[in-house]
């Protein structure tokens, strides 16, 4: 088998390859294409990567890029007199008719560099199955991660990025949102105040939303997914270890076409109410969200399903309800380790994604011992590096949750209904609390005297 593949020969183009470095002599435009697509990694012959570097050199110090300032390049570069010669680069030269194709030619170089690349991958991957010392699962993760950042770098993503280039595309950021001349400069959640405070959720955000149960975090958090995917038409993934795909978009129906939640399950719906519900049904159905209720998943299927949405849907927001009920394939040495290792791998995926990802997280009992039950950042320290991980910190609290003495004919709803939102947390930003008030018939939050939505 070894000398089978040691007879096969590498994918390369030369002529391409040179066809690159001509067109680049003639053409300062033909350098930009390059360069966008290219590094001197890319080409199969040496001599022409090392060309690529110092013509690329060249341009961004403003300097003409020609036979005579790219020989005194080299020399300055201490370059083999093999690759300086000038007969070397004007056969070159000679070899290209036109640069107009110069693109065309550097994505026949990239193409064939990727296929180096997952020729490298596979015999890595065969190797280790061949070896058969790690489990099937590390090693399917592995092969997956490999053919995403393959996938990603034939997409433009490299992993490496000139910092003159990274400079621009701030300027354009910050142009862009001046035009658009709001705060929100990311994903809106729907709630103003929120988004105001954070500037909505931004890419490669890991948000951690917490709070005790029945404080309403997965209602809070279908109300942000609603108006993500079915507002905004962002595609989003909910990821709920708790509850059926049918539970959840149950209690989305009842939230868009403001029907009472309980008639929704229940069927005993008057005429108009069929009218709103079937209404509310077609929006959700052409939404582009995806929903998971598998009930044990573990980071691995996460990641891969995530990453072919990503690959087919321009995935815009991820949220996992909730970090607890994950799942591990081997053995941790406490709970506390478990939740480590889960949130550093969520904000590991987020940046990998460069998608905001949203999980909910249980707040232990330890609150409700404290006089003042309002949740701090200290109540997540149990969780191990969860608040050192998170870019986002968000906690529910609802007073009357506490109330012992409530009498609920005398009590006033408004207050049983009235939620703080706390940003205890924002890595990028202001923090502080947001007031909201929850719509028990409708499962849904809504800003105090103001639109739910933008």
């Amino acid at each position: 088998m070894e000398d089978s593949f040691a007879k096969k020969k590498l994918p390369y183009n030369i002529n391409a390859e040179k066809s690159v470095i001509g067109s680049m002599l003639m053409d300062r435009d033909a350098i930009v294409d390059a360069a966008d697509m290219l590094t001197k990694e890319d080409f199969y012959y040496g001599q022409y990567g090392i060309l690529f570097e110092n013509m690329v050199e060249l341009f961004k110090e403003g300097k003409a890029v020609d036979i005579v300032t790219l020989k005194n390049k080299l020399e300055e570069n201490n370059v083999p007199d093999e690759v300086i010669s000038v007969s070397v680069i004007a056969d070159i030269m000679d070899a290209v008719p036109t640069s107009v194709n110069a693109k065309h030619y550097a994505e026949i170089v990239a193409d064939k560099s990727l296929l180096r690349k997952a020729i490298k991958l596979c015999e890595g991957i065969e190797k280790d199955c061949y070896l058969d010392s790690e489990g099937v699962d590390v090693l399917l993760e592995r092969a997956e991660s490999g053919v995403f950042n393959l996938i990603k770098e034939r997409n433009g993503s490299n992993s490496f990025e000139p910092i003159d280039r990274v400079v621009m595309n701030v300027i354009d950021q910050i142009e862009e949102a001046s035009r658009k001349n709001t705060r929100v400069t990311g994903i809106p959640t729907g709630f103003i105040d929120l988004d105001n405070m954070l500037t909505g959720l931004h890419g490669s955000e890991f948000i951690l939303v917490a709070a005790r149960p029945a404080m309403g975090k997965t209602a809070f958090v279908l109300n942000i997914a609603h108006h993500v995917a079915v507002r905004k038409k962002i595609p989003t993934v909910i990821f709920n270890l708790e509850m059926s795909k049918e539970q959840l978009v149950t209690r989305m129906i009842a939230m868009d076409s403001l029907v009472d939640s309980q008639k929704v399950q229940t069927g005993q719906l008057a005429e108009d109410d069929w009218d709103q519900i079937l209404a509310s049904a077609e929006n959700i159905a052409a939404a582009p969200l995806f929903i998971e209720d598998t009930s044990a998943l573990t980071i691995s299927e996460l990641r891969s399903k995530c990453r072919r949405l990503k690959s087919k849907n321009k995935l815009g927001l991820i949220i996992i309800d909730y970090l607890q009920l994950m799942s591990t394939t081997g053995r941790v040495e406490s709970r506390q380790q478990f939740v480590s290792d889960m949130s550093r791998s969520l904000k590991m995926l987020a940046r990998e994604l460069d998608v905001p990802i949203i999980a909910l997280s249980q707040l232990n009992r330890d609150v409700d011992k404290r006089p003042d039950h309002k949740p701090v950042l200290a109540d997540l320290r149990e969780s191990g590096s969860i608040e050192q991980d998170a870019d986002i910190v968000l906690f529910l609290y609802r007073e009357a949750y506490y109330s012992t003495e409530v009498d609920e004919d005398k009590q006033d709803q408004s207050d049983a209904n009235k939620t703080e939102l706390i940003v205890a947390k924002n890595r990028h930003g202001a923090t502080g609390s947001i007031e909201l008030t929850f719509d028990k018939e409708y499962t849904r939050f809504r800003s105090v005297d103001k639109s739910n939505y933008e």
